[in-house]
């Protein structure tokens, strides 16, 4: 997950706690997270990176909707970076008190 910006991250957080997601609702979470509005030409191509990756995968739910799930490859990754995130974390809460 090293080769992900942040915002790669967080489609894979929004779409590992959805079921299906479709773009909109990912873009819908992702813009309540940020609060700023995320535009169409941001979103989009950081999808398809993912889904490139073997992050995600992409079906369709008819003519001009597509829903996102995330891979066994996506869910090892995000695990990995909590583990992390939890090593330096922990350091830090064990460390203020």
């Amino acid at each position: 997950m090293y080769d992900l910006t942040a915002f790669q991250r967080d489609i894979l957080y929004v779409i590992a706690g959805r079921d299906e997601p479709h773009g909109l609702a990912i873009k819908d979470e992702l813009e309540g997270y940020y609060e700023n509005e995320i535009n169409h030409g941001r979103l989009y191509p950081n999808l398809d990176d993912v889904v490139d990756k073997g992050l995600v995968e992409k079906g369709e739910a008819d003519k001009r909707t597509n829903y996102y799930t995330i891979t066994a490859r996506g869910q090892r990754e995000l695990e990995a970076r909590r583990e992390c995130e939890a090593q330096y974390v922990g350091e830090l809460l064990s460390n203020s008190e």
